[in-house]
Order: structure tokens, then C-alpha cells, then sequence
């Protein structure tokens, strides 16, 4: 006898109706199981890694479009590069030149694919839309830039400078609407999915809460011994993860701001997270040469991602099992003749 959960056909446990919690319990693992069982056969067919050149110096950032068409990049070349996903390949669009420094981040609009927006350390950031392949805002803030998201309403972008101080942007008249100095050291900054709370990560291993828009402190959680590097919400809203420089990834209930689990497979800080566009996976990366994508539901590894080098940057693919990265191509310690400034992409089919 089976039953069906996901589109799985899972076995039934028990058929006992006075044992539901055993047969809720047996359906779930098994859903998991299966689930994990697909994901690692996939990547055995899928498992192909390329790279594409983007840049004329290491990126720093990749970040899908929300309809998935496109693909940005920042880098330390002061621009920013666009590609079109063409099935397996990605094909270059535009380059994006206008800024006087390194482009360290940069993040699409939550819903219009035509959107993306750069944070440099020239004090600026900048608006570009893909239509008219321009600049079409620039907003000069007060320090160097490296960190920025867009709020999920897409009326905010958040950007932090070096000097720990976040200024909230209005996304129409391109304005600041508020600033905020900080007393720690600011990491990553990112809006909760339902746009009322925002989080820091700080350089005392924390999680700062604040209420939006108010911007009052909420909560302050000791989530890591060491560095909190950066975070990543879940596109289904359940789970928030960070990384940190203990090497480790701490996955975290939204509703109950408590740790389900940690993820330990990484020996070196932690930089960068992405999710999976059904919440299933979380692609982790440092500077092993590995990206680990783990189950989220269990913490099993899933797959493990080679790399010849450190990685800055990783994004999933909202609508497919693909993963964006970038590694830090060229550097004295590694091998000079290697090619700066290339955008990978991993789950490729073999024979592609």
C-alpha cells in the first residue's frame, strides 16, 4: 500500500488511524529520503561545471534575475556584466562601465526582471535597466559600499558601507529615507521575505533584529563564537541560514528565531549562501576549494562542487537546479596563467 505525498510514493507505515503522529513521522523521512535520493541521482547526470569569462578582474558577486533569464555579475573591474541563459550557456549581454571603483555586490529587483542594482566603493550606488542598457539613477552615499539588497515590496534598497553605517534608499525617487549608524561591525544585511523585520550579521558573531520600517531593535541572537559573515533567507520563508568565520553554517526557524540544525563540512570561514528556488538545498562556499550543497531538511550532503580555488560568490538559479558561481580566478598564490574573471555554472548535464 502506498501513499502519495509531493508526488513521491512514499510506503504507508502504519494502518493504524490511532497512530497518526507514527504514520506522519514515516511519511515525512521518507519524503526526505526520497527526496535526497532524487537530488544526489540528478547531480550524477547534471554534474558538469563551466565557466564563461565576465571580467578583466576577480567577481565579487552573481545574481540571478527573478525570472531567471539573466545573470549579473560584479567585479573588481569597477563594472558589472549581464548574460542571457540560452539552455546550457550563457551569453554575454552588456557590459555596465561607471563606476570609479570595485563593484563588491549587487542584487536584481524582486520582481522586475529589468532591474538590478550595484554597490561600489566609489560612495555610490547605481541603477541600471536592461532595456536601455543604462544607468538610469545614481545616488551618492556617504562611504564606501559593500554590502546592499533590495527589500521583497521593491520600493527600498538597503546599502552598508565600511564605516558600519546602512542607508535605506527609496527605490522611485532615489532619495534616503533613513540611516542608521551602527556600533558593530556590519557584515550582510538582508529583509525577512515578509518585508517587517531587517537583519544585520555582525563582527561579534550576531544576529542583529530590527523592526522595519521602524528600525527598532527587536532581538539580538548570539548565533556564532566567532564572525557572522553573511545571510540568506529561504525563497518558502521557513528557514534563514548564516555563515560564519568559525566555518560554520547555522540554519535558523524564521517564526521561532531559534538553530535547527549546522552545517560543518566547511574548514574555512564561511562567505557565501545561496537556497535553492524550492528551499530544498543550501549551496555553502569559502575558501575550500569546494562548494558544499547540502539537504536542507537533514544537513546530508548532497553533492560537493570542486573548485581550484577560494569562492566569493554563489547563487541558485530560481527556477532550476543551477548553480551560479565565481572563484578568485587569479591570484600569486594560485595559478597565474589562469583566466580572471569568470561566472561558472554547475549542474550542467554531462553531455552538454
Amino acid at each position: 500500500k502506498v501513499h502519495s505525498i509531493d508526488s513521491y510514493e512514499l510506503p504507508l507505515c502504519s494502518q493504524s488511524g490511532s497512530d497518526s503522529f507514527s504514520l506522519w513521522l514515516c511519511l515525512l523521512l521518507s519524503t526526505i529520503w526520497r527526496y535526497c535520493s532524487c537530488a544526489a541521482e540528478s547531480f550524477k547526470n547534471n554534474n558538469k561545471s563551466r565557466e564563461f569569462p565576465a571580467h578583466t578582474a576577480k567577481v565579487h558577486s552573481v545574481a540571478w534575475s527573478c525570472d531567471g533569464r539573466r545573470l549579473a555579475s560584479g567585479s573588481f573591474d569597477k563594472t558589472a556584466s549581464v548574460f542571457v541563459l540560452e539552455k546550457d550557456r550563457l551569453v554575454k549581454e552588456n557590459n555596465y562601465r561607471g563606476h570609479g571603483d570595485s563593484v563588491d555586490q549587487l542584487c536584481w529587483h524582486p520582481t522586475n526582471p529589468d532591474l538590478f542594482v550595484t554597490a561600489s566603493g566609489d560612495k555610490t550606488i547605481r541603477i541600471w535597466d536592461v532595456r536601455t542598457t543604462k544607468c538610469i539613477a545614481t545616488v551618492n552615499t556617504k562611504g564606501e559600499n559593500i554590502n546592499i539588497c533590495w527589500s521583497p515590496d521593491g520600493q527600498t534598497i538597503a546599502v552598508g558601507n565600511k564605516d558600519d553605517v546602512v542607508t535605506f534608499i527609496d527605490a522611485k525617487t532615489h532619495r534616503s529615507k533613513a540611516e542608521e549608524q551602527f556600533k558593530f561591525e556590519v557584515n550582510e544585511i538582508s529583509w525577512n521575505n515578509d518585508n517587517d523585520m531587517f537583519f544585520l550579521t555582525n563582527g561579534n558573531g550576531c544576529i542583529n533584529i530590527l523592526s522595519y520600517p521602524e528600525l527598532k531593535p527587536i532581538q539580538s541572537i548570539n548565533a556564532h563564537p566567532s564572525n557572522c559573515i553573511c545571510i540568506k533567507f529561504d525563497p518558502m520563508g521557513k528557514y534563514f541560514a548564516t555563515g560564519s568565520a568559525d566555518a560554520l553554517v547555522s540554519l535558523w526557524d524564521v517564526d521561532e528565531l531559534v538553530c535547527v540544525r549546522c552545517f560543518s563540512r566547511l574548514d574555512w570561514p564561511v562567505r557565501t549562501l545561496s537556497f535553492s528556488h524550492d528551499g530544498k538545498m543550501l549551496a555553502s562556499a569559502s575558501e575550500d576549494h569546494f562548494i558544499d550543497i547540502a539537504e536542507v531538511e537533514t544537513g546530508e550532503k548532497l553533492w560537493e562542487v570542486q573548485c581550484d580555488s577560494p569562492t566569493f560568490t554563489v547563487a541558485w538559479h530560481p527556477k532550476r537546479p543551477l548553480l551560479a558561481y565565481a572563484c578568485d580566478d587569479k591570484e600569486g598564490k594560485y595559478d597565474n596563467n589562469r583566466e580572471a574573471g569568470t561566472v561558472k555554472l554547475f549542474g550542467l548535464p554531462n553531455d552538454s
